[in-house]
């Protein structure tokens, strides 16, 4: 029987039982959703007069925004900067996996690589919406390799580049196509990258500012020009200093350009940061935090050894090197273990340590409030935590895709 002849057929479904998270705040109220997006039950009622065909008790559980990582190199034995012919296939496997940590949009990223796994990897994964088949994919992030040798971290120095005089043309040569792509990382300081940096913002694609060497003034200057994400804060730059603080000066200058934002990635795995500079960073720009959690092929494996693009990676306990050496070359953290991290590391709120892995990645890519949010419309992909931010289900557009226990 449909609830609401006037306006849709399509089924109600009323959370109830629950707080949302919603204007930074923890609010207790229902839930209302239809066709994948969220209902105003104000207009529900008096408008059309409809009711709930199905009630979803939530158990007191805490309904956030689906989170959303915007640098994840692989998991669970897939490496997405592998060339294959089904890195397709791989990609979904992941998409299925990173549900049950909450995981409702992703960005792909690959590493460092030879043009040609970029021309055989990229036309593969098209941009897509999530459901029961795994997290929707929002484009690709490229992290590399137009970076600095002097701050490669594990990226592969054979394959680093420098930009041609052609700039943008050079980088078309070496990813072969931008379609699909959301972010690209690249060194501000890189003679050319202004340009880059300008053309690819004015594509609609981020631009972020890592692995890099860059002093404060070449930062701000990329910010100008379009640039508005810094890759995994304090790690591949240089350190804060207080005559230069570098990329990290970001946080605090004045040099933005007014209506515009700086994000910046904070991988809180607990190996990555320091909880002290964790803490710093949060209470110096807490609006421009988001959490990704850089996982790569290791996550949800065990300790050994395993690939990450070129390189062979060493899983040792909760560390992730390169094969013989102490160079840290991503995580094997999952976003729910960074929500929990974050929030125990910095002090801050409950709302606040949500709001960084969903609102603040989607304010990152212009996608809020369709996604980030549980506003008036926006889409229905949600997760329930329990009071120690343990994940206990996770919807897309309104429908179930995972519930811990079954």
């Amino acid at each position: 029987m449909p609830s609401n002849k006037s306006v849709s057929d399509a089924p109600i479904t009323q959370f109830i039982n629950c707080r949302i998270l919603r204007d930074n705040e923890l609010q207790r109220e229902d839930l209302w959703v239809r066709e994948g997006r969220i209902l105003d039950p104000e207009k529900l009622f008096f408008d059309e007069q409809g009711y709930a065909d199905k009630r979803v008790d939530c158990g007191g559980s805490i309904i956030a925004p689906g989170f959303i990582d915007v640098q994840i190199n692989g998991g669970y034995g897939i490496d997405f900067s592998q060339a294959s012919e089904d890195v397709s296939d791989g990609v979904s496997f992941v998409a299925k996996k990173i549900l049950e940590h909450g995981v409702t949009s992703f960005c792909p990223t690959l590493v460092t690589s030879p043009p040609e796994v970029y021309h055989k990897v990229l036309p593969q994964v098209k941009v897509h919406d999530g459901g029961p088949h795994g997290a929707g994919v929002l484009g690709f992030h490229l992290e590399g390799p137009f970076i600095s040798a002097e701050k490669k971290g594990a990226h592969p120095e054979k394959y680093l580049r420098t930009f041609k005089s052609g700039g943008l043309e050079h980088l078309m040569e070496v990813y072969g196509s931008l379609d699909d792509v959301a972010i690209v990382t690249l060194a501000p300081e890189l003679p050319g990258s202004q340009s880059v940096v300008r053309e690819l913002s004015q594509r609609g694609i981020t631009v972020s500012l890592g692995h890099s060497a860059a002093d404060l003034s070449q930062a701000e200057e990329a910010v100008q020009q379009g640039a508005s994400f810094i890759t995994h804060l304090f790690n591949a730059m240089l350190p804060f200093h207080h005559r230069d603080p570098g990329i990290v000066g970001l946080l605090t200058s004045d040099r933005i350009p007014a209506g515009r934002a700086v994000y910046y990635g904070m991988i809180a795995d607990g190996i990555h940061t320091n909880p002290a500079a964790l803490r710093i960073a949060h209470r110096a720009h807490p609006s421009g935090l988001v959490l990704v959690t850089d996982a790569i092929t290791a996550m949800g494996l065990p300790p050994g050894r395993h690939t990450l693009g070129q390189q062979v990676i060493e899983i040792q306990g909760l560390h992730a090197y390169v094969a013989g050496t102490k160079t840290l070359s991503g995580s094997i953290a999952t976003m729910d273990m960074c929500v929990r991290h974050f929030k125990q590391a910095s002090g801050c709120s409950v709302q606040e340590a949500l709001e960084a892995a969903s609102l603040h990645p989607a304010q990152l890519l212009g996608i809020s409030p369709k996604k980030g949010k549980l506003d008036y419309g926006s889409d229905a992909d949600l997760v329930l935590l329990d009071e120690g931010l343990n994940v206990k289900a996770t919807y897309i557009s309104g429908e179930e895709v995972w519930r811990k226990g079954q």
